[in-house]
């Protein structure tokens, strides 16, 4: 890839300055503003290489993002990897159009490299059970430490409670305030992608794993205060990278891959409750997805292990 300048910030034209201060205005999450940054900084330190200077986005034409293309393609990107640059440039130049700088996207339309069809990676019942039992396992090894702290070990039970049942992703989970927490509903208000809000229900053991962090912490927060905090030192938003860090610890503890992320716990919820008989648009609402067809794709997991369970079972499969 095109080595980086020593300060990113930079790298960046105003246009593209603006447009990110556009994604984070419009509720875009930390993450995508993060990739597209990375995607943009990229894109305008290869047209300097091609060019010698920074690129000028209104002259631009379908056969620059060709090449470019072609560039990333000569690299070790996946597929996955290109298309999220790409996605990236067509957000990029919607805005343009949008603010008037442009009159079309010289990337709409622009024929990428195919996604592998992958179905998503999911723990078992069982596995989760083991996994939700790891943070008390690993505080009572660690209750003879200097720096022992039972709370954060309360606190990341509750964590991989309320992920399970809610479904949640890992930036929902840490936007949480307790006043969306509707104790006697049992139901959970959550901001999604784009600011969009949707509730879903929260089951009684992850309230209960709410309840036992906060009374261990003695931590009465108010309606605007956040459910899970950094630490006892700062009561300040968790952050996904401490999700993932933690959640890493638990999955070695209870002998599960390490490198499987919170997301997964998201697509857990969604394969067992499929499994249990829920219809996929539920799912899809209780998701947050806007579409569909990205909640069919935990479909294939349930056929395949129906067809499974059918040819085990069945006298003449």
């Amino acid at each position: 890839m095109p080595e980086r300048a020593e300060n990113e910030e930079t790298s960046i034209d105003p246009l593209v300055g603006r447009f990110l201060q556009n994604l984070a205005a419009r509720g875009g999450s930390a993450y995508t503003e993060r990739n597209y940054r990375q995607a943009l900084v990229e894109f305008t330190a290869w047209a300097r290489q091609q060019r010698g200077g920074a690129p000028d986005w209104t002259a631009l034409r379908r056969d620059d993002f060709r090449y470019f293309l072609r560039f990333l393609g000569r690299g070790k990107l996946s597929r996955a990897a290109i298309q999220l640059r790409f996605s990236a440039l067509r957000s990029f130049y919607k805005y343009l159009i949008q603010e008037g700088v442009v009159s079309a996207s010289p990337v709409k339309n622009l024929s990428l490299p195919k996604l592998e069809k992958r179905n998503p990676i999911f723990l078992t019942v069982k596995q989760f059970a083991t996994l939700a039992a790891a943070p008390a396992k690993e505080m009572e090894a660690a209750s003879n430490t200097a720096d022992f702290d039972a709370a954060l070990y309360f606190r990341d039970a509750a964590i991989l409670e309320v992920i399970y049942s809610c479904g949640l992703r890992v930036s929902e989970l840490c936007q949480l305030r307790a006043g969306d927490l509707d104790w006697p509903q049992e139901m959970a208000r959550v901001r999604g992608k784009g600011k969009k809000e949707r509730l879903v229900p929260i089951g009684r053991p992850a309230l209960d794993a709410v309840t036992d962090y906060w009374r261990r912490a003695g931590y009465a927060p108010t309606q605007e205060m956040p459910v899970f905090w950094a630490n006892a030192k700062s009561i300040r938003p968790l952050s996904p990278r401490t999700v993932q860090l933690r959640l890493k610890k638990y999955l070695r503890s209870a002998g599960l891959d390490p490198n499987l992320t919170p997301h997964k716990l998201r697509h857990s919820f969604a394969t067992h409750i499929l499994d249990a008989g829920a219809d996929l648009r539920s799912v899809q609402e209780l998701l947050g997805h806007a579409h569909l067809a990205t909640t069919q794709v935990y479909t294939h997991i349930t056929t395949e292990r129906l067809k499974r369970t059918y040819q085990k079972s069945h006298p003449r499969a």
